[in-house]
């Protein structure tokens, strides 16, 4: 066993003094905590192998759950024993599980293991743990803003900096990386964000950044309110919509009239522009080419984008965005008319990532830009493109979904639910999602007992930002959920996203929350430092604990890497991140070269948008009474069974409805946005009595209302 030794806290509500063991490197939970209806298993570890292989831990006969406010003893049962004993290879733990699912009162627990003196950090049980986390992890966005000033109230204390790359030749007057002396050139690319752990802006990496935060919001906009402090709420827009349009219009800048694109705008040298922070950076930054892959990805991400913002009466701006993606898919659509995509078109003499992009990614990118313009303007010229080279794409050719290719996996649902599409090739979407997900040989869609840690994922996703795939087989299974491919696997794809949100907040071996600085959020074990110019080695934002003001709240780091190694020229191998199981391959550090923890540490705003729409998967929307008149009102849809026991089904015309649960008193419980002609929702959460069905039609603002018993 390991020694440990007690602490004593002061309670100081009862002004007494309560001793307990020290924070267990052995019970691995999801430190924010768990909604009320969850399942709840926390992890028992015994490291077998890896970094720390020199501890030992057996659990007692009994584990409890202890309320953490009054000290009793809520619940206790057996740990359950992992597969035999066996050691678990991609964590090199053997461990057990303790599952306390029936404990659904609200409440601040801790598990104890009183026989070894063993407690997890605090957590929450209550119906909307994670509301906070979503909206902390929302504001690294403004954090990553550039050009703007970070000053408060937006900006936390430590994190206050005036405005950035607003210096003569830097973003307002740009240069063309070719030609630095031809002033006829210049442009003023104001805006945007950084990609990154550095200050570069690349287009290329947007489609499955904004396309998973349009979304987001899409799935669940009530929980998307105008409240969460930036420059801009208030303003009668969803904050993260208004968050986007920062990007949206830095990548209209970018975009040209003929439909061009510039590939991304940033400095020629890793030595310039890398100082901290931001506001003290002054050597000049340039634009790149223009590439047939920035003006497909502008296509798709202006397109989504002109429909979520119609959608909310942002007229003007949608038309802007249309005419503009409409340009770009053209522009694409000639050089693949032509044979001419250009899939080396980034030399890199702007650092430093290369943003090209092959053929096939390129026009996955198409497909999924034809659907959406289809959708928004009905014009054959998009469904004909799309009718030629959608079932040459991957998930219809090879019968593989997968969560490298979320825009293009939800572009093809999203045309077999539009009135106006090919029939023929919506039987052929469904069938080859049935498909995947009946047959489940990518292991994707069903949680099994194949991994100590609930992850369930191969060996080869634990790779250079193993966390976004990792969040993305979530969100590929809400998304066949969402769709209603298999309503009799709903809650299977549920259960599945549900555990690698608990992954990501610590029910993993490192018993680490993968979000920096999340300690005032509830987290107890978080990220302190990560890889990025703003918060860096050395400097008074370099770690949460030990430095003057530390990184920002919120960040989600790229996560374990096996495949990680120094510079083999001048680094020194380091053990961890090296040498161990793929889920300890991780360090908690940030230095620069050559340790090279870019590998490791760095955060990505699309790393932190895939976390974001999973996340908001598991926010509940306030009970916000809507001051509707919930009389029944008219007889658009069919509700069934009804009374129901927990689960019904909605049948009707439901394509570009919006669908609300409301209480006897007209209070929101969550909203839907339906699709197709049949939705199957889940209120089992909800207490037993009257609920009304509110469906809203988008195009024309006309409501009907239904009744409903859950008994």
């Amino acid at each position: 066993m390991l020694s440990i030794k007690p602490f004593c806290f002061l309670l100081f509500i009862l002004q007494t003094v309560i001793c307990h063991a020290q924070l267990s490197p052995f019970i691995h939970i999801d430190q924010f905590g768990y909604q009320v209806t969850a399942e709840k298993v926390a992890v028992l570890s015994d490291p077998q192998t890896g970094y720390n292989s020199n501890l030992s831990y057996t659990p007692g006969e009994s584990i409890q759950l202890v309320d953490a406010v009054t000290e009793s003893v809520v619940f206790s049962a057996a740990p359950i024993l992992w597969n035999n004993g066996a050691t678990h290879s991609q964590s090199g733990d053997r461990g057990w599980w303790f599952d306390f699912s029936s404990v659904q009162t609200t409440g601040t627990y801790y598990i104890l293991d009183p026989s070894n003196s063993e407690q997890s950090p605090n957590f929450e049980i209550n119906n909307n743990p994670y509301s906070e986390v979503l909206k902390a992890a929302t504001k690294m966005f403004y954090y990553n803003r550039c050009n703007m000033d970070k000053v408060a109230p937006y900006a936390g204390a430590n994190w206050v900096d005036a405005t950035n790359f607003l210096n003569p030749l830097q973003d307002a007057n740009c240069r063309f990386y070719l030609e630095p002396n031809n002033v006829a050139k210049e442009k003023e690319l104001s805006g945007g964000w950084f990609d990154a752990g550095d200050y570069n802006k690349y287009i290329n990496y947007l489609p499955s950044t904004i396309d998973l935060m349009l979304s987001a919001y899409e799935d669940n906009p009530m929980i998307f309110t105008d409240d969460w402090n930036i420059p801009e709420s208030g303003n009668g827009i969803p904050d993260i919509l208004d968050e986007i349009k920062y990007e949206l219009d830095w990548m209209y800048k970018m975009s040209n009239s003929d439909g061009s694109v510039h590939i991304k705008q940033g400095s020629i040298s890793f030595n310039q522009n890398a100082n901290s922070p931001p506001s003290t950076n002054t050597d000049p930054r340039y634009y790149g080419n223009t590439c047939t892959s920035s003006s497909i990805s502008t296509a798709h991400i202006f397109a989504h984008a002109a429909k979520v913002y119609n959608a909310i009466g942002e007229t003007a701006y949608a038309i802007q965005l249309e005419d503009r993606a409409a340009a770009c898919f053209n522009y694409f659509k000639q050089a693949v008319d032509t044979n001419s995509i250009e899939i080396e078109c980034d030399d890199s003499t702007i650092n430093a990532s290369d943003s090209d992009m092959d053929a096939v990614e390129q026009m996955d990118l198409a497909i999924s830009a034809s659907v959406y313009l289809f959708e928004l303007t009905g014009q054959t010229i998009y469904d004909n493109f799309f009718m030629q080279y959608y079932a040459s794409s991957s998930p219809i050719a090879n019968y593989y979904w997968e969560p490298y290719k979320l825009p293009l996996s939800e572009a093809l649902l999203l045309y077999s639910t539009l009135p106006n599409a090919n029939s023929t090739a919506k039987s052929l979407i469904i069938d080859r999602a049935l498909n995947a997900l009946t047959n489940n040989g990518s292991g994707f869609f069903e949680l099994t007992n194949t991994d100590l840690y609930r992850v369930d994922v191969p060996d080869w996703m634990y790779h250079w930002g193993s966390n976004n795939p990792i969040v993305n087989v979530g969100n590929l299974c809400l998304l066949l959920k969402k769709y209603n491919i298999d309503s009799a696997k709903n809650v299977t794809l549920q259960r599945r996203a549900d555990e690698l949100v608990h992954y990501i907040h610590g029910l993993n071996p490192l018993g680490l929350v993968f979000l920096t600085n999340m300690y005032s959020y509830g987290g107890d074990r978080c990220v302190d430092e990560m890889y990025h110019g703003w918060f860096a080695d050395g400097t008074v934002y370099d770690n949460a604990q030990t430095s003057q003001s530390g990184p920002a709240p919120g960040f989600l780091v790229g996560g374990a890497n096996p495949s990680y190694a120094p510079d083999p020229q001048n680094g020194v191998p380091m053990s961890p991140p090296m040498n161990q199981p793929q889920q300890k391959s991780y360090l908690d550090f940030n230095t620069g070269y050559p340790q090279n923890s870019w590998q490791i540490s760095e955060p990505a705003i699309y790393y932190q948008a895939a976390y974001l729409r999973l996340l908001s998967s598991q926010v509940n929307t306030s009970l916000t009474n809507t001051n509707a008149d919930i009389e029944v009102s008219a007889d658009c849809m069919t509700l069934y069974p009804n009374p129901t026991a927990g689960i019904f089904e909605i049948t009707g015309v439901l394509a570009n409805y919006d669908i609300t649960i409301l209480d006897s008193l007209g209070n929101v419980h969550t909203t839907y946005q339906a699709t197709g002609s049949m939705l199957s929702i889940d209120i089992n959460a909800l207490p037993n009595g009257l609920f009304y069905i509110k469906m809203e039609n988008l195009n024309n603002s006309n409501i009907c209302i239904q009744k409903i018993i859950k008994e």
